[in-house]
C-alpha cells in the first residue's frame, strides 16, 4: 500500500510539473486611454499557443513599456504621460497578480521604454518628447530611488515634423552589461555610454561614443548578437536595419537594407526588432500600411542575408513591440490599433511564422514580456 502511495505522489507531482512546464507567463503593456486596465498578465500555453488572461492592475496610467527583474520577483513600467513617471511592482507569484510598489517622477515627458542593467542595480528610461535620459537605484524590496542621473539631450535633424528636436526612444544594455546604448530618434543618433556600477552616476558621460545614423533614419530600437560584437539598429523613419561591429565602445558600419519592398512608395513605421535565441534569424516589425513582420536570414558572418528577407501580414494594425519565445518556438505581436495580441508558431529551421488560428483582444497593447 506505501509503495502505491508513493506512486501516485510521484505521478501527481510529474502531472503538475508538465502541467507548469506547458505555459509561460505574459505581461502586456498598454496605453488606457481606450478602456485598458493597465497591465495585463497572461498564459501561453505553449503547445496550442492559446492565450489565457490571469490578472490586471486597476489603475496604472499608461504603461506603454515594461521590464522584468532577472528572478522576476519585480516589475517596472513606464508611465507614459505629460509628466512622465516609472512605476514599481511587485509579482505576487502565488496571486499571480502585481503589487503596487511605488513611482517616481521621470523628470521628462512621455517616457517609452525602460532598461534594467545586467547588475540589477540601476534603471534606465528614455524620455521621447522630453528628449532626455533618467536613471534610478533599485532598492533590495525592488523599490525606486528618486531620479539620480539625468542627461538632456539637445539636437534636430532632417525629418521636418518627427525631428525638430531630440527624441530619445530606447536604451540597451551590451550582452557583458559594459556599455548602454541609448537612441535619438530625433537628432539620429545613438550614444554609447559605459556604464559603471559602482560609481555614481553611472554613466560616464565624458567617455560617450556616438554613431552618426542618416540623416531623417530616425534610429529606434536595436538588439545584440549573443555575444556583444554585433549591433543592430532599427531605424523607424526610413524603414531600415544598420548593422555595426561593436568593440570596446566603438561601432563601425557594415551593412545597411530597407525593411520595405523596393517599389515602396509610402511612409516607413518601423517599430520593434529581434534577434531568434539563436542567432540565426532577425525580425523587424513595420506598421503604417505595410502592418508585418520582417525576417532575415543571419549569415556566418552575422550579417543580414538579402536575398532571404520575407514578410509575413503581422495579424493586426500598428504592430509595435514582439517578443519571441526563450526556446525560440513562438512569436508574439501587440497591435495598437486593431487591440489584439497575434501569436504565431515559428518554424526552429527556416525561421518562417505561422498564425495560430485565433487572437486575442487586449485595448491598445504596445509592450509584451514573457517570462
Amino acid at each position: 500500500m506505501k509503495i502505491l502511495k508513493h506512486i501516485l505522489a510521484g505521478c501527481m507531482l510529474l502531472t503538475s510539473s508538465l502541467l507548469k512546464a506547458q505555459t509561460v507567463n505574459l505581461l502586456v503593456g498598454t496605453y488606457t486611454q481606450k478602456g485598458s486596465k493597465g497591465i495585463y498578465l497572461f498564459q501561453l500555453d505553449t503547445v496550442s499557443g492559446q492565450l489565457k488572461a490571469i490578472s490586471h492592475t486597476d489603475s496604472v496610467s499608461n504603461p506603454s513599456y515594461l521590464a522584468i527583474s532577472k528572478d522576476k520577483q519585480y516589475v517596472y513600467a513606464v508611465n507614459e504621460n505629460e509628466v512622465g513617471s516609472i512605476s514599481a511592482f511587485a509579482l505576487n507569484a502565488a496571486k499571480n497578480q502585481l503589487q503596487f510598489l511605488n513611482k517616481v517622477e521621470t523628470k521628462g515627458a512621455h517616457p517609452c521604454h525602460i532598461s534594467i542593467s545586467p547588475d540589477g542595480k540601476n534603471i534606465f528610461v528614455a524620455n521621447y518628447t522630453g528628449g532626455s535620459l533618467t536613471s534610478f537605484h533599485r532598492f533590495a524590496d525592488g523599490r525606486l530611488s528618486n531620479a539620480q542621473q539625468f542627461i538632456q539631450n539637445t539636437g534636430s535633424s532632417v525629418h521636418p515634423s518627427r525631428q525638430t528636436k531630440a527624441h530619445v526612444h530606447g536604451s540597451f544594455f551590451s550582452p557583458n552589461g559594459k556599455w548602454l546604448l541609448v537612441n535619438d530618434l530625433g537628432m539620429d543618433q545613438t550614444q554609447i555610454y559605459p556604464y559603471q556600477a559602482s560609481i555614481h552616476p553611472p554613466l560616464k558621460q565624458v567617455s560617450a561614443q556616438v554613431i552618426q545614423a542618416p540623416a531623417g533614419a530616425g534610429p529606434r530600437h536595436l538588439c545584440f548578437s549573443k555575444n556583444g560584437q554585433l549591433v543592430y539598429v532599427l531605424e523607424e523613419l526610413t524603414g531600415s536595419i544598420s548593422v555595426y561591429e561593436f568593440k570596446k565602445g566603438i561601432a563601425k558600419l557594415l551593412q545597411r537594407d530597407f525593411t520595405h519592398p523596393t517599389d515602396f512608395k509610402d511612409n516607413p513605421g518601423s517599430a520593434d526588432i529581434h534577434l531568434s535565441p539563436d542567432g540565426k534569424f532577425l525580425y523587424a516589425s513595420n506598421r503604417g500600411v505595410e502592418n508585418n513582420i520582417v525576417q532575415y536570414q543571419i549569415d556566418q558572418k552575422g550579417l543580414l542575408n538579402i536575398a532571404s528577407k520575407k514578410y509575413t501580414l503581422s495579424g493586426g494594425l500598428m504592430p509595435r513591440n514582439f517578443t519571441i519565445s526563450e526556446d525560440g518556438k513562438w512569436l508574439l505581436v501587440a497591435h495598437q490599433a486593431s487591440n489584439n495580441i497575434v501569436v504565431f508558431k515559428r518554424n526552429l529551421t527556416t525561421g518562417n511564422l505561422t498564425k495560430m488560428p485565433t487572437s486575442t483582444t487586449v485595448s491598445m497593447p504596445v509592450c509584451l514580456v514573457l517570462f
